[in-house]
């Protein structure tokens, strides 16, 4: 027994308690020790960000300083002369945010409506492989999709196209464009084959935070007398409306930066656009894409860098947007 301060205290006690703190010093470093990698697996994804901009606005400045044209206002896109350099990226925002907002128009809806279906009224032996039915479709290499776009849709569509035309030519979104309706490359194509690759995303985000309503709240309002309806309403929406925005802006974001599709799909115009859904043209980044052969000078590379960097900001602003979107109406 060893006397301590006029208690008695057992050799065993005392190894207990000497053990005891030197688990929790080991504990406390590993503590830090996790903490630090977690934080340095965080700051990853923001250095690399960062790196990305900073390449993107070293390579694009000297072209930006060389050209002849308004970057921001300008429909041309001249990089032939290396001496003299026109772009502008006007027509090319125009395409990419018109193809990509009617793409989230068409899309979302009918994500929504499949989530809620799979969640809410198919049985489980029907959910689980139309959920996968679903899912495959992200699978689906982009290059399928194009020629599906261009070789069976667009064919078929061509007497919507026509009958919107014809009928609701007065509204700008659907008056005659800078292309011709015959053949289907149009930004009217291209945005109904991009709600179809931006389909199995936003379902699936959805499909999984419509899953989590709490069944108490459900329960409630199943008890208040609601029907199945109501209680969709009322509950399973609002508990995934910041869910279903997430993953919009997710879709967005893939329908802002696809390439391989658009390009077979869109047929180039000889003029600007003006905000029809049938005109032509290019993306940033089917514009980047259809000139990757030639980047060997570097003024006119520049030039596609600086119509890269304007797709970059976009694609942060867009998503910016959303998270204030997101967490306003989840502290609302």
């Amino acid at each position: 027994m060893v006397l301590t301060r006029g208690t008695l205290t057992s050799p065993s006690s005392t190894k207990r308690s000497g053990l005891k703190a030197v688990l929790a010093r080991a504990s406390g470093r590993g503590d830090k020790l996790f903490k630090f990698l977690a934080a340095a697996a965080g700051s990853t994804i923001i250095v690399a960000i960062l790196l990305i901009a900073v390449f993107l606005l070293i390579r694009a400045v000297p072209s930006l300083r060389a050209n002849h044209a308004n970057f921001f206002t300008s429909a041309e896109f001249n990089t032939t002369s290396a001496t003299k350099l026109a772009f502008g990226i006007r027509d090319l925002f125009m395409v990419t945010v018109l193809s990509s907002l009617s793409a989230l128009l068409l899309a979302v809806p009918i994500a929504v409506g499949i989530a809620i279906f799979l969640t809410q009224y198919a049985p489980k032996r029907l959910a689980r492989p139309f959920a996968a039915m679903v899912d495959l479709l992200a699978a689906v290499p982009s290059i399928i999709f194009g020629l599906w776009g261009i070789f069976v849709l667009a064919p078929r569509i061509e007497p919507v196209a026509e009958f919107l035309n014809r009928n609701l030519g007065w509204f700008f979104l659907f008056k005659k464009g800078n292309v011709s309706l015959a053949g289907g490359g149009t930004i009217f194509t291209a945005a109904i084959v991009l709600s179809v690759m931006i389909l199995p995303i936003i379902t699936s985000v959805s499909r999984e935070v419509f899953r989590q309503t709490p069944h108490m709240q459900m329960e409630a309002a199943q008890a208040l007398g609601a029907t199945k309806w109501e209680v969709i309403r009322m509950t399973v929406l609002p508990f995934g409306r910041s869910g279903v925005i997430a993953a919009s802006m997710l879709g967005l974001g893939r329908a802002l930066g696809e390439t391989v599709a658009v390009l077979i799909i869109l047929r180039s115009a000889a003029r600007a656009g003006s905000w029809s859904l049938f005109d032509g043209g290019y993306t940033f980044a089917s514009k980047i894409a259809s000139a990757a052969s030639e980047f060997s000078e570097p003024l006119p590379t520049g030039a596609y860098i600086s119509a890269g960097f304007a797709l970059f900001v976009l694609t942060f602003v867009v998503n910016a947007l959303a998270r204030a979107i997101a967490g306003g109406k989840v502290n609302a």
